[in-house]
C-alpha cells in the first residue's frame, strides 16, 4: 500500500480513505489487535449476527499492531472461508492508538464502531450506541454495573479520577473498547502513542457533541488486570500529557510560566530569608544546604520560564500552520 510498516490483506485492495468497498455499509468495525485477544471467529460471529438482526449492513476491519501469529492464523482462515472482513497488519508494534487510526482510514461507512479484540460488552448492548448515535457525534460504553474484580474498579476510578481533575472532561469509562463515532470524528482525531484511551477528551476539546450510554458488562471481561509499576507511571504520565495538549497546547507560557514563576519565587523567599539572616548577624549561611536548594530553585524557574517563551515563539511562529478547531456549517 506504500507504506514499509502497513500492509492490507484483501483480495482488491482500496486506498485508504477513499471509501472504496464493494459496496457501501451502514457502519465500519474497526477491531485493533494490539494486546490480549479472545477466539477473533468467536468474536466476530457474535457481534456480527447482533448487527444482522438490527438489520445494518456492515464491514470489519482487524487491524494487526505487529505480528500476532495466532490471531493472523484465524482471521486468514476466516478469509478462506469466506468471511467479509478486511486485515491489516502492521509490520512492527506501533500502539492501539496508531492502529485505530489506520482503521479509520480504510472505514467505508460514514458511522464508524470500535471494538475490543476481546468480549467486554454484551452484543445485545449494540442497539443502544448505534441508536445513539444518531444524536451525537461520538457514543461511548460505561460498563455498568462493573462485575469485576473490585481492584480492577478501583484502578479504573484512580484513572478517571486523575483525568477528569486535570483535564475538566468526567466520564466514568473513557478506556472501554466499544465506541461509536462518525467518520466527522474519526477524521479530526489525531491518535498517536496511547491516546486511544482519551478520545472522548480529544474529542471534546474539538467540540463534538458526546454521549456516555451504560451497558453491560460482558462475563469474560471479569480477570483481574494487575499492571507493572512501570506501567501505571506511563499512565500518568499519559494524563498529564493529555492535560497538556487540551489546555495549553497554543499557550505554553501559562504552563511553564506558572510552574517556573512559583519555583524561582520560592527561591527568591528561601534566599532573601538568608541574606536577612546573614546581614543582621545571626549566623554564616555558606555551608547551609538552604542556600543551595533557593538558588537551584531560583535557576530552574528561569529555565522553566525560558523554556514558556521559546514555546511561544515557535507557535506564534506556526500560528497558521495550526489547526485546532472544525468549522460545524456556514451559512451565507
Amino acid at each position: 500500500m506504500g507504506d514499509p510498516i502497513l500492509r492490507e490483506i484483501q483480495p482488491s485492495p482500496a486506498e485508504p480513505g477513499s471509501g472504496a468497498a464493494t459496496q457501501q455499509v451502514d457502519l465500519s468495525v474497526v477491531i485493533p489487535i494490539s494486546d490480549r485477544h479472545d477466539d477473533l471467529a468467536e468474536l466476530y460471529r457474535v457481534y456480527a449476527s447482533e448487527l444482522k438482526r438490527l438489520g445494518r449492513s456492515f464491514e470489519f476491519i482487524f487491524v494487526i499492531d505487529g505480528y500476532f501469529e495466532k490471531a493472523l492464523e484465524t482471521l486468514q482462515r476466516m478469509k478462506k472461508e469466506g468471511y467479509p472482513i478486511r486485515i491489516i497488519q502492521f509490520h512492527r508494534a506501533l500502539g492501539e492508538a496508531t492502529a485505530l487510526s489506520v482503521g479509520f482510514r480504510y472505514a467505508s461507512a460514514k458511522q464508524i464502531l470500535t471494538l475490543s479484540s476481546y468480549f467486554q460488552v454484551e452484543p445485545e448492548e449494540m442497539a443502544k450506541v448505534i441508536n445513539a448515535m444518531d444524536d451525537v457525534d461520538l457514543v461511548i460504553s460505561r460498563r455498568y454495573p462493573r462485575t469485576d474484580s473490585w481492584i480492577n474498579r478501583f484502578q479504573s476510578g484512580v484513572f478517571h479520577w486523575l483525568t477528569g481533575w486535570l483535564t475538566g472532561v468526567r466520564y466514568h469509562d473513557i478506556t472501554c473498547g466499544f465506541r461509536g463515532m462518525s467518520r466527522e470524528v474519526a477524521g479530526e482525531l489525531n491518535l498517536y502513542g496511547d491516546h486511544h484511551r482519551f478520545i472522548p477528551v480529544l474529542a471534546h476539546k474539538q467540540g463534538f457533541k458526546i454521549a456516555e450510554i451504560p451497558v453491560r458488562q460482558h462475563p469474560k471481561d471479569r480477570g483481574t488486570r494487575i499492571q507493572k509499576p512501570g506501567i501505571y507511571l506511563r499512565r500518568f504520565l499519559d494524563i498529564l500529557i493529555v492535560f497538556f495538549l487540551t489546555k495549553f497546547t497554543k499557550k505554553p507560557l501559562r504552563f511553564f510560566g506558572l510552574i517556573g514563576s512559583t519555583l524561582f519565587l520560592t527561591g527568591s523567599f528561601v534566599t532573601l530569608y538568608l541574606a536577612i539572616y546573614r546581614i543582621f548577624g545571626y549566623g554564616g549561611i555558606a555551608d547551609r544546604p538552604l542556600l543551595v536548594l533557593g538558588v537551584l530553585l531560583m535557576v530552574l524557574g528561569v529555565q522553566l520560564l525560558s523554556i514558556g517563551l521559546i514555546g511561544e515563539i515557535v507557535i506564534f511562529t506556526h500560528a497558521r500552520e495550526i489547526k485546532d478547531y472544525r468549522v460545524k456549517e456556514t451559512m451565507e
